[in-house]
């Protein structure tokens, strides 16, 4: 470990002298020859700071990535996109709703509704709440923006880790069309296009949408459909209108929709409950065949979402300044059926639904203009209502798994016996007419005002300064319909077994702690209650400081100093549970229930902090950015899958030190190269009762599980002419993350390291016709996207595998 961490600080200094070097030679070369004319250096136009501004001269730590290189790259959607933005993992997980964005190691959100995403995610400057609602396949694009660090002072709440940020293109008043259609591999097919044109001189519309379907990679082993298929379609619609100069309205509706059977699961390792499946006539996963992609499952999945929206965002200038309104109403529906313990037996089943309406309202008044104070006010309101349950069905074959256990472990016939102790019919106990189901509601009410200056100091040197204020209202109810008996039975008070008191029965005693290990969904207490509040109500003030100096034209350096906020996040699954503090008030209050568990209803809200030093050069054959950081986020909510539901809880601080960097050279007209990577030194300075592989541990001084130490891109393009009227490329991409441990309560031996190369080609001909050929993950690279303890399997492990190879073939006609 102290080799490692000597190795990554001298990393650290090595590319911080490698950004002054380019600064210097690149300040030398600027004294030494003309400046070289802003029209021959491409200009990239970011809106990372609300208003549009030039990649160079924006003080701001952030990756863009061109609509080109996306169409190139065969980027279908943003799980696609880590694989150009290193500082970026997307994680798909269980259900095609379920996707963590992490940015620096820092992100959450995945499974649990409660808890909302430390990365925010905007799309035409329209928030995006929740994962499900960020998977469709990618619209026409523009342009998307990563924003590493805390970005709430502009874009408020849960943006502590970072920003996305996509834009697609506006209507035209020409037209200009496209249509494409691809096949590929696992019987891919897609088509997809758009059409825009000019309806007046001052009325302009457009018009996209594509259908995507893909044949399961995974087989299933018992005669059911094949898993991890792809089935997805998507529509959307734009008007724009602009009356006079000044004034601009841009109306956005989109509608898209998925049915998938999501996702592969293989077994990592085999614990002592195999054998029971085993002895049934189960069928489950050899664990040295992880990428066989093979599925034992019982029943089909199924996996829908159905997300739509519409905006409109106004602009209007004037005199000095404009102002911009943008409204927002966005729904998102989903519902599910898996079968969670993932072997051919009939044990447990999981279904459920989520529904989530949100309405957002931004406004901006910003100053125009040359001046030495630039200036902008906002404000931001959110509403939102989500609606969740989900009920675990036990099967048919639960009641028998269960006897094949306790008879292993030398306690043939207990749960009989405690059936007769209780005085309850035979059978009782694990009938397939059991379910457990449990409902959540949340309101959340939501705004910020913020402020942003620019002040020009003199031509090269500028301070800005931002400042937010957001207030974030949480009100939850909750409720479960319980048909565990057994899990609601308080052992402490079972009166005997066989007639006799178990404590005096040597040979049975030792069985109760077998018998409370099969009580593993207890009652969960409902809210409101008269104990509990159900209700949230934080607010924080949050601030940026930037100073930007220009030492040349294509020379920049800034360092930055800015806090983020996240608000209290409550667990909405069925492990929400009150906190150890209230025990006394609740049992004398008469309303603990029996078997009661105590946890946490909820994460308190996070904190973040990061101080950056960066440097951003461009010259004539290419550019060089980096930016050394020390990020920290106090009370980082934590989300820990524990088989049947969900651990929340607070790391008392979680902080980060690293570099990223940003470069790409064109050594000739035809050749281009980019190389960048993050560099990370994680670390969670306190994290008291986390949940690890064998219960509640203390983390504090360990490297989170997850976070990848090196990631690296590559990519090298190669452009060529083949004959007159038409234009070829190559195209091969390299995504490089070093070993990390998958997750916290998994065994070591469960890591994670990713060496995936993409390529694709294509060629270009006047008449509008292009053709494309492309490979994803073109050298198998295997690995594991997470694991996690299965259900009732005590001593197993699953994992998610990574995607196979895919290819396939594209032809499409622009005019």
């Amino acid at each position: 470990m102290n080799n490692k961490s000597t190795c990554f600080k001298q990393s650290l200094l090595a590319f911080a002298i490698m950004g002054v070097i380019s600064s210097a030679a690149n300040a030398e070369d600027a004294k030494q020859k003309p400046q070289k004319n802003a029209d021959d250096i491409e200009r990239i136009v970011v809106t990372a700071s609300k208003r549009a501004k030039g990649l160079q001269e924006s003080p701001v730590a952030i990756t863009v990535v061109s609509s080109k290189a996306i169409e190139q790259a065969k980027v279908m959607d943003i799980t696609d996109l880590q694989t150009l933005v290193p500082t970026l993992r997307v994680t798909p997980l269980q259900r095609s709703t379920n996707t963590n964005f992490s940015i620096r190691g820092f992100g959450n959100g995945t499974n649990n509704t409660g808890i909302e995403p430390s990365v925010g995610v905007f799309i035409d400057g329209v928030y995006r709440s929740r994962a499900a609602s960020q998977i469709g396949d990618l619209p026409r694009l523009q342009q998307i923006e990563v924003l590493s660090g805390p970005q709430s002072t502009l874009f408020g709440k849960n943006a502590s880790a970072g920003v996305i940020s996509v834009t697609t293109r506006e209507p035209a008043y020409y037209q200009e069309g496209k249509i494409e259609v691809g096949v590929g591999n696992f019987n891919q097919k897609e088509i997809k296009g758009y059409y825009t044109n000019g309806i007046t001189d001052n009325l302009a519309f457009s018009v996209s949408g594509g259908v995507n379907t893909r044949d399961g990679f995974t087989e299933s082993v018992v005669g059911l459909d094949d898993i991890n298929d792809r089935d997805r379609w998507n529509i959307r619609g734009q008007a724009l209108y602009e009356p006079t100069e000044d004034v601009k309205l841009r109306l956005i509706a989109d509608y898209s929709k998925i049915e998938e059977a999501c996702c592969s699961v293989e077994n990592s390792i085999n614990g002592p409950t195999t054998a029971a499946v085993r002895a049934l006539g189960g069928m489950d996963l050899d664990e040295t065949g992880s990428f066989a992609y093979q599925s034992t499952l019982n029943s089909d999945p199924d996996n829908n979402v159905k997300d739509s929206g519409v905006s409109l965002q106004l602009d209007v200038d004037f005199d000095g300044y404009s102002f911009t309104s943008i409204s927002a109403l966005r729904t998102n529906d989903s519902d599910f059926m898996n079968d969670v313990d993932y072997t051919s037996l009939d044990i447990l089943n999981e279904g459920g639904y989520t529904d989530i309406e949100t309405i957002t309202q931004e406004f901006r008044l910003t100053s125009t203009g040359d001046r030495q104070l630039e200036w902008m006010f906002g404000a931001f309101v959110f509403h939102e209502e989500v609606t969740t349950g989900d009920t675990l069905y036990y099967g048919n074959d639960i009641r028998n798994y269960f006897d094949v256990l306790m008879a292993a472990g030398g306690a043939p016939g207990l749960l009989a016996g405690v059936e007769g102790a209780y005085g309850l019919d035979p059978g009782t106990f694990f009938s397939g007419d059991s379910a457990v189901s449990s409902e959540f509601e949340q309101e959340n009410d939501a705004y910020s005002i913020f402020a942003s200056f620019d002040y020009h100091i003199n031509d090269d040197f500028t301070a800005i300064f931002g400042v937010s204020y957001t207030n974030d209202q949480k009100e939850i109810n909750i409720s479960q319909q319980h048909s565990d008996v057994l899990s609601a039975l308080d052992l402490a008070t079972v009166p005997t077994l066989y007639g006799v008191p178990i404590g005096s029965i040597p040979q049975l005693a030792p069985a109760v702690p077998v018998i409370e290990s099969l009580q593993f969904l207890p009652p969960m207490l409902g809210l409101p209650n008269a104990v509990e509040n159900n209700k949230s109500d934080d607010s924080k003030t949050t601030w940026s400081l930037r100073l930007s100096y220009e030492i040349t034209d294509n020379v920049n350096i800034f360092a930055t100093a800015a806090t983020g906020f996240k608000a209290t996040s409550w667990n909405l699954s069925r492990y929400s549970s009150p906190f150890a503090s209230d025990q006394s008030a609740l049992e004398t209050a008469g309303i603990a229930l029996p078997n009661q568990v105590y946890g946490g209803r909820y994460a308190s809200p996070e904190e973040a902090l990061v101080y950056e030093l960066g440097i951003k050069t461009q010259f004539e054959h290419g550019s060089f950015s980096a930016t050394i950081f020390d990020q920290t986020i106090e009370g980082f909510q934590s989300s820990i899958f524990i088989g049947t539901g969900y651990v929340l809880a607070n790391a008392g601080k979680q902080s980060t030190q690293g570099l990223e960097f940003d470069s790409n050279y064109n050594l000739t007209e035809d050749w281009s190269f980019t190389l960048a990577g993050t560099f990370l030194d994680p670390v969670y300075d306190s994290f008291v009762g986390a949940s690890g592989l064998d219960g509640p541990v203390d983390l504090s001084g360990e490297k989170p599980a997850g976070i990848h130490e090196v990631s690296i891109t590559a990519g090298i393009v190669y452009n060529f002419e083949v004959f007159n009227g038409a234009d070829g490329y190559i195209r091969t991409d390299y995504l490089f993350e070093s070993d990390t441990k998958l997750a916290e309560n998994t065994p070591e031996s469960l890591s994670r390291e990713v060496n995936t190369f993409n390529a694709s080609t294509g060629l270009a001909f006047d008449n509008g016709v292009s053709l494309q050929l492309w490979v994803r993950n073109l050298t198998n690279d295997e690995y594991l996207l997470s694991a996690f303890p299965p259900p009732i399997q005590a001593g197993s492990f699953n994992g998610y595998p990574n995607q196979p190879r895919t290819f396939g073939a594209n032809i499409s006609y622009q005019f």
